[in-house]
């Protein structure tokens, strides 16, 4: 089953640079096949694995993104995204 989930981007710089590698860390860190899609600009939808897709989407703050994930941990994988993005990219240590 293929869940998915919309959010709007606040960090300063959007998913650039450190929010970007800390995006594909996360997704990385999941089974899930993942992908990102710029609703804002409505990019094409991009793999959540790779930092030059997520860079190429060109996500901006205030963009809107639908990240959707399918496989066996898409619940988990969806919701360390989202807690990453609404932490607005504060990891705890």
């Amino acid at each position: 089953m293929t869940k998915s989930l919309e959010i709007t981007i606040r960090h300063d710089v959007g998913l650039h640079a450190r929010p970007a590698a800390m995006f594909v860390k996360v997704a990385n860190g999941f089974l899930s096949h993942i992908t990102v899609k710029n609703i804002s600009n409505e990019s094409d939808s991009v793999d959540a694995k790779s930092i030059l897709g997520i860079l190429s989407s060109g996500v901006q703050m205030n963009d809107r993104i639908r990240i959707t994930a399918e496989g066996e941990d898409e619940d988990e994988a969806l919701a360390a995204l989202r807690d990453l993005i609404e932490g607005d990219f504060i990891q705890p240590t």
